[in-house]
């Protein structure tokens, strides 16, 4: 029952986003309704929906505004990424500016980050500043890092406080707001939010992993970005200041454009050690994840949170 609630409100959800995201500039028109018609894994805005039902609310399409409001941050900032990493394809189509040009892209993510001021205005505050905050947490996230693989000051901590400003508090926010549309309870709502943010450090853990042994078929994308920028969990190679003592992996990969090269460069990574060590972490971050599941009352929507950890911790892409 609650699956099949779930995947109704996330089809109204890509249906409001569609709606929604309209313009009479046919760039913005075009290159808005190809990403959002691109796929992904939408777990942002099912997390907003599950923390919704999770906390006893009984009417899920009056926060779909809410969940495509998380969606539409996410995927701008992935336009955005995607023109700071030079990637031509994103879940196995075209990127936007492989199509429209550098500009066209840098425009359409704008366009959707202000887009989202526009759907949200509805819900009025608390629900602005939550996402405000997520949203300011996130640009400052992306800027840390591209800070740090520039500087080749890339450590632990480093990564850590990354991740959990680019992707966590997107996770968190999302899950606060479905929450507390649905209920006032201040540790159950608190109990969903530390939930979705140790879901989201384990959800960018897994990435990072993926970003070295994935199948590029699988992820839509090709492997080895992150690294090859000097980030990502096995950047480091999960010691600090790897990436500005000898930091050979890191320094090869800045350095060393030929495919042949950063393979071989991956392949010595996966034998490290370091693969294995960053499974140990996302796990430890999955059992946090689950552990503040324990004061939301049992449902079968608090079921499917905890079904969520094992998709982001099993997946394939």
């Amino acid at each position: 029952m609650v699956k099949q609630l779930i995947e109704q409100a996330l089809s109204a959800i890509d249906n409001f986003m569609e709606n929604n995201v309209g313009s009479d500039i046919e760039i913005l028109q075009a290159a808005s309704t190809h990403i959002m018609r691109s796929g992904g894994k939408r777990i942002r805005p099912r997390m907003v929906l599950l923390a919704y039902l999770a906390a006893g609310g009984q009417h899920i399409h009056d926060v779909v505004g809410l969940a495509a409001a998380v969606e539409l941050v996410h995927t701008a900032s992935l336009v955005h990424d995607d023109i700071n990493d030079h990637s031509q394809t994103r879940r196995g189509k075209p990127t936007i500016h492989a199509i429209w040009d550098r500009t066209f892209a840098l425009l359409t993510g704008d366009y959707m980050f202000a887009k989202v001021y526009e759907v949200m205005a509805p819900y009025g505050n608390p629900y602005n500043l939550i996402m405000s905050q997520a949203a300011v947490r996130l640009v400052e996230g992306e800027t840390l890092q591209a800070a740090a693989a520039k500087s080749g000051d890339m450590n632990r901590e480093t990564y850590k406080q990354i991740i959990s400003l680019k992707t966590a508090s997107l996770f968190e926010a999302a899950a606060r707001m479905g929450a507390q549309y649905a209920n006032d309870d201040v540790d159950v709502v608190n109990g969903l939010a530390e939930y979705a943010y140790n879901l989201g450090m384990t959800f960018q853990i897994v990435d990072d992993i993926l970003d070295i042994i994935g199948d590029p078929e699988a992820l839509g994308k090709p492997i080895g970005t992150d690294l090859t920028q000097g980030r990502g969990f096995l950047a480091i190679q999960n010691g600090d200041g790897a990436s500005k003592g000898d930091g050979a992996a890191v320094a090869e990969a800045t350095a060393v454009a030929e495919l042949d090269a950063m393979q071989s460069m991956m392949s010595r990574l996966r034998n490290s050690g370091a693969v294995e060590i960053a499974w140990m972490q996302a796990r430890e971050m999955a059992s946090r994840a689950r552990a503040a599941l324990r004061i939301v009352p049992q449902t079968s929507a608090r079921d499917e949170l905890e079904g969520l950890i094992d998709a982001v911790l099993n997946r394939d892409h």
